[in-house]
C-alpha cells in the first residue's frame, strides 16, 4: 500500500509551492496545465486525500464570505454580488449579504456579528457615514484578529487591505472628453459630496478634462447631492438657471433625474442636453431615452474580489512560509463607455 503524502510532502517533491499544489489539485487556471497534471498524477500516485475535518477544525474556517453594502437599489451593487457568488462557489464557499443602509453604526454591528464565527473573511463598499467620520476601527480589529478584508468602490487609503476599483478619475475623464470632443462646450457635473471616495475622483477627472482642453471651469456647474430623494430641486434649479449642454451624472438614478427634470423644462434629450452616467443598469438601458454610460464592470470586480479573498483565506494555513508572505494589492477594473441615445 501506497505512503499517504500531505500537501507540504507534494510541494517539496516535486519543487514547487504549497500553493501551486493546492490550486492544481483544484484544477485553478492560474497554474499551467503541465504543472497541473504533474501535480494530480503524483497526488494520485501517493492516494493524497485532504482532511477536509481536520483542516477545518485546525483552522476554524466555515467556508463562508461576508459581503457588506450600502444600499442594493444600485445595479452595480448587484452585479459585484453576482461575480463574488460565482467565484466563491465555484470555490466551495458560500456569501452572506449585508446592508449597511450608507449607516456607520449599521456597518459596525454587522461586522461585529459575523466576525463571530460566522465568516472566514469580508468583502466590503464603505458606507458614506463611515467615509464621512472617517472611523475604520471596526475594520482594524477584525483584521487584527486575523480576518482577511478587501474592499472595493468605496474605499479608504487609511487601511492597509487588498482592494479592487475602477480608475473613476480617468474613467470620468475620458466622459468628458467624448463630450468635448461632440462640441459640448458647458458641461455640468451632478455627483456626491466628496468625502465619498468616488465621487471625488470623478470630479477630478471632471475638472482635469475642463482645464486639459481650456474650458472654463465654473464651480457652479458642480452640483453634489447627499441623496437621491431631494436632488430633483438641484438638478432642476441646475438646467433651469445654466445655459448647459451636457452633463455628467456619477450615477443612473442621478442621471433619468436629468432627463426627467430635462423634459419638465422643455428640453429634449439629447439635441439640447446630453447626459452621461456611471453604472450600466437595467435604468440606462430602459430609460426613455437610453443613457449613455460608463460601465463598471461590477461582475468583474466582483470575481477579482472574490479571488482575492479566497486567496488570502487558504494561504493563512502557510503563513509561517516567507514564500507566501503577500503585499496588499490594488486591482484596477478597467471601465467601457457605452453609447446610447443620450448623446449625440
Amino acid at each position: 500500500m501506497k505512503r499517504k503524502v500531505t500537501l507540504k510532502q507534494i510541494a517539496k517533491e516535486l519543487d514547487v509551492s504549497i500553493s501551486t499544489v493546492s490550486k492544481s489539485l483544484r484544477d485553478s487556471s492560474e497554474i499551467s496545465e503541465d504543472t497541473r497534471l504533474k501535480v494530480q498524477a503524483f497526488a494520485k500516485l501517493y492516494n493524497y486525500k485532504p482532511n477536509n475535518i481536520a483542516l477545518s477544525l485546525k483552522n476554524q474556517r466555515t467556508k463562508t464570505i461576508g459581503i457588506i453594502i450600502p444600499e442594493i437599489v444600485h445595479h452595480f451593487f448587484a452585479t459585484v454580488i453576482s461575480g463574488i457568488e460565482q467565484i466563491a462557489n465555484e470555490n466551495g464557499y458560500t456569501v452572506i449579504v449585508c446592508l449597511s443602509n450608507e449607516s456607520f453604526t449599521k456597518e459596525v454591528i454587522n461586522m461585529e456579528m459575523l466576525a463571530n464565527g460566522s465568516i472566514d473573511g469580508f468583502i466590503i463598499s464603505l458606507s458614506k457615514e463611515t467615509q464621512f467620520k472617517g472611523d475604520f476601527h471596526h475594520i482594524t480589529e477584525v483584521m487584527n484578529q486575523g480576518m482577511p478584508v478587501v474592499m472595493f468602490d468605496r474605499i479608504t487609503n487609511e487601511i492597509y487591505c487588498d482592494k479592487v476599483i475602477i480608475d473613476d478619475k480617468h474613467a470620468a475623464y475620458d466622459a468628458m472628453q467624448m463630450l468635448i470632443d461632440k462640441g459640448k462646450k458647458k458641461i455640468a457635473l451632478v455627483t456626491t459630496e466628496d468625502y465619498v471616495s468616488v465621487g471625488k475622483l470623478r470630479t477630478d477627472g471632471y475638472t482635469k478634462a475642463l482645464l486639459d482642453n481650456d474650458l472654463v471651469f465654473d464651480n457652479k456647474l458642480i452640483i453634489k447631492i447627499e441623496d437621491i430623494e431631494n436632488c430633483e430641486v438641484k438638478i432642476g434649479k441646475l438646467i433651469e438657471d445654466r445655459a448647459i449642454d451636457a452633463i455628467l451624472a456619477v450615477n443612473e438614478l442621478f442621471a433619468v433625474t436629468i432627463i426627467k427634470m430635462a423634459s419638465k423644462k422643455g428640453l429634449k434629450v439629447p439635441e439640447d442636453l446630453s447626459v452621461i452616467a456611471f453604472t450600466d443598469g437595467i435604468i440606462s438601458q430602459y430609460s426613455t431615452p437610453t443613457i449613455t454610460t460608463v460601465s463598471q464592470n461590477g461582475i468583474k470586480m466582483g470575481q477579482k474580489a472574490a479571488k482575492m479573498l479566497i486567496e488570502r483565506i487558504e494561504l493563512e494555513d502557510y503563513d509561517d512560509d516567507e514564500e507566501h508572505v503577500q503585499h496588499y494589492k490594488t486591482e484596477i477594473i478597467e471601465t467601457q463607455l457605452i453609447l446610447r441615445e443620450s448623446t449625440n
